[in-house]
């Protein structure tokens, strides 16, 4: 397995979500931007789409229109991976835990 990956993700500054999330204040919803985490994993590891279900996921601030964000994600211990996604200037953004499959059948 991998040991650690480290990917950029770019926020479309035209994403469909920002007009309406919030029209003063474009902020990217933290769905989007899982989304964007998973797929660019999974894409990275060469792994079916739907291959990695979150398990658990923090945002601690808001991502805008245009940004361009790292992602850095290690193994887990429990399998899956872990992620840190941190902005431009370093401060952490968001962090979440995905795994592969899921019992429950649900993404």
């Amino acid at each position: 397995m991998t040991e650690h990956l480290s990917l950029t993700l770019t926020v479309p500054a035209d994403h469909p979500a920002f007009p309406g999330h919030f029209p003063a204040q474009p902020i990217l919803p933290g769905a989007a931007l899982l989304d964007y985490a998973v797929l660019a994993l999974e894409g990275a590891l060469a792994l079916t789409p739907g291959a990695l279900n979150l398990v658990s996921a923090k945002f601690l601030a808001p991502v805008g229109p245009g940004s361009v964000l790292a992602l850095d994600a290690a193994p887990a211990r429990a399998g899956g991976w872990r992620c840190t996604i941190r902005d431009a200037a370093g401060s952490t953004v968001a962090q979440c835990e995905l795994r592969f499959g899921d019992p429950k059948g649900a993404r």
